[in-house]
């Protein structure tokens, strides 16, 4: 299995992020804690995160409500 994040913008138009591929759920979401900062600053708004092709959720936005 392989876990990925898919990105989106303000409109949640599918957008460009880091193409990683990781081996476990709890390490997509590891590293999203780390990293969402730096995808706000890219214009990434919401993400979701997929398994192979399959979603396990979102979307799901970055900033506070």
């Amino acid at each position: 299995m392989v876990y990925q994040w898919r990105y989106a913008d303000e409109a949640g138009v599918v957008t460009d992020g880091p193409a990683i591929a990781f081996d476990s759920q709890e390490a997509a979401e590891e590293w999203l804690t780390d990293s969402f900062a730096e995808l706000l600053d890219t214009g990434v708004a919401e993400v979701s995160l997929f398994n192979d092709h399959s979603a396990v959720y979102g979307p799901m936005a970055l900033a506070a409500a």
